[in-house]
């Protein structure tokens, strides 16, 4: 980002590669994660923020004021911004700053030390195999840099160079270096109501351009019907991510907004149909000391639908306290 558009306190830490997120409180209190771990950074003065704000969002045709007080906006860099004014922000005007970072981390990175051979191995097959993968955890556990280390092998080139990816995402995030790859971003409708374009309106068109390979970014609304629909009918190698509390937690998710897409359908309806589109569920966590990692690995198991309580994932991998 350039740095005129900043104060110099925050331009610091744009410029810090170890610093994944800039967050601004009632106006001038600053924070930075940086490892996973949240540290105080250098106060701001009495409205550099705002000014910064305006700024940023000017050129993108973004407002920020009494009738907008909140914004959601993708700056050039990528880097992601979340920002409520005052009223909506009691104490003063809050911000969020997601970096955007090119980067590719190993397999590995994402193992805890006492299992990190045998749980990377378990990864590369996954990242080599033909399974539809469900990426599952909380805001910030790692869902989206774990998605980017699994399209690309453990040297951070990426394994199967013949297929063709196509990428939804509603916020560019992921980092992908595939020679062959197209990008589909939602877009918010204007002002006026109009122009607005969802995840379900790009994977149904995404499904028309002779994709090898479908990412979704998130899966959170109507998307959801398509994409299990499209598993269902010979798409393989998918990749999603959905925020949930755990594997499980992620299948029964997916189910609800899978019926919620098709009210038609029972819960039966919707769990023969989610399983046996998953293959594979992987939960991501952060810890406390802020490393993201896998906590979870389980296949799916498809059972037919006359069974009421069929058991649902057998885990290869769990730790043991998640």
């Amino acid at each position: 980002m350039k740095a005129q558009l900043l104060p110099p306190q925050l331009h610091e830490y744009f410029a810090d590669s170890t610093v994944t997120d800039i967050l601004v409180n009632q106006s001038t209190e600053v924070w930075i994660e940086r490892h996973g771990i949240l540290e105080r950074g250098n106060d701001l003065q009495p409205g550099q923020i705002e000014i910064a704000l305006e700024r940023i969002l000017t050129p993108l045709g973004r407002r920020l004021d009494r009738l907008s007080p909140i914004v959601d906006a993708r700056l050039p860099d990528g880097t992601r911004v979340c920002a409520v004014i005052h009223p909506i922000a009691v104490h003063g005007t809050t911000a969020a700053f997601r970096l955007f970072r090119q980067e590719v981390f190993a397999l590995n990175e994402f193992c805890e030390d006492s299992n990190q051979q045998s749980l990377n191995e378990v990864l590369l097959e996954l990242s080599q195999s033909q399974h539809n993968i469900l990426i599952t955890g909380a805001t910030g556990s790692g869902k989206t840099c774990l998605v980017s280390s699994l399209v690309s092998d453990h040297s951070g080139q990426t394994s199967t160079t013949s297929e063709r990816i196509i990428v939804i995402e509603d916020t560019h995030e992921l980092v992908i270096s595939h020679p062959h790859t197209v990008r589909l971003e939602a877009r918010n409708a204007t002002a006026e109501g109009r122009g607005h374009v969802s995840l379900d309106d790009l994977l149904r068109s995404a499904l028309r351009l002779r994709p090898d390979r479908l990412i979704v970014g998130e899966v959170r609304g109507l998307e959801a019907l398509t994409l299990v629909q499209a598993m269902n009918t010979g798409h393989s190698r998918c990749l999603a991510t959905m925020h949930a509390n755990s594997a499980l937690d992620g299948l029964h998710r997916l189910d609800l907004l899978t019926m919620q897409a098709a009210p038609g359908w029972t819960l039966q309806d919707a769990r023969h149909m989610v399983d046996s589109a998953i293959d594979v569920v992987i939960h991501m966590s952060r810890q406390p000391y802020g490393k993201r990692s896998v906590t979870q690995i389980a296949k799916v198991i498809s059972s037919p639908p006359a069974e009421s309580h069929p058991p649902r994932l057998h885990y290869i991998y769990r730790q043991h306290d998640s």
